[in-house]
């Protein structure tokens, strides 16, 4: 079975919303306007690249990310790995044909027999809707979280409020950095 990891931004109240400097969220690129860059907080983003052999999106996300990532030379590394976008209303005419192959799934329970497929793992960036079906369905079982020390309030969060059992995770991996910013790395707790 191929793990599935949710890699997120996140603030400390939850929020994953316009990390990046994306239109229409009142505190839009929180990531960088509002706490000091040090390049090793983010060395597992470079890890990340070098480990993921797919990558798996929303429609937003993929609309998003589809539109620059393919000509940065920051994410390289991902151009040539499959991509698999969630989506009820995409399709194959709104894929862009820049970004390597890329497979439209129409449901979680698609997601589940990909996840069941030979390979090494797959990897989900923003995406925030997809990424609470995906924890709700019990399918995540890695989270990669960049906690920034801001809490910004509104927006979309990374997990739902769906009243639901408790799920249990594993610290693996963490470390804090003189901006404030924290790495933690749980497994899900089966």
């Amino acid at each position: 079975m191929r793990t599935l990891i949710s890699t997120a931004f996140i603030s400390l109240d939850g929020v994953v919303e316009a990390p990046g400097g994306e239109p229409g969220y009142r505190n839009s690129g929180w990531t960088f306007k509002d706490v000091e860059f040090l390049p090793e907080a983010f060395e597992i983003k470079d890890r990340e690249q070098g480990e993921a052999s797919a990558m798996l999106l929303g429609r937003v996300s993929y609309a998003s990310f589809s539109a620059v990532w393919p000509g940065m030379a920051d994410f390289a590394d991902y151009n040539q790995l499959p991509k698999y976008v969630v989506s009820g209303t995409l399709t194959e005419d709104d894929l862009v044909t820049n970004w390597g192959e890329t497979t439209i799934l129409r449901t979680l329970d698609d997601v589940a027999a990909l996840k069941e497929t030979e390979g090494g793992p797959i990897i989900v960036h923003g995406s925030a809707t997809l990424n609470q079906g995906l924890s709700d369905a019990g399918l995540i079982d890695r989270y990669h979280l960049l906690v920034f020390p801001l809490l910004l309030g509104a927006g979309k969060r990374l997990f739902s409020a769906t009243d639901k059992d408790t799920q249990k995770l594993r610290l693996v991996e963490h470390e804090a950095y003189a901006n404030g910013l924290q790495k933690n790395v749980f497994d899900v707790v089966r």
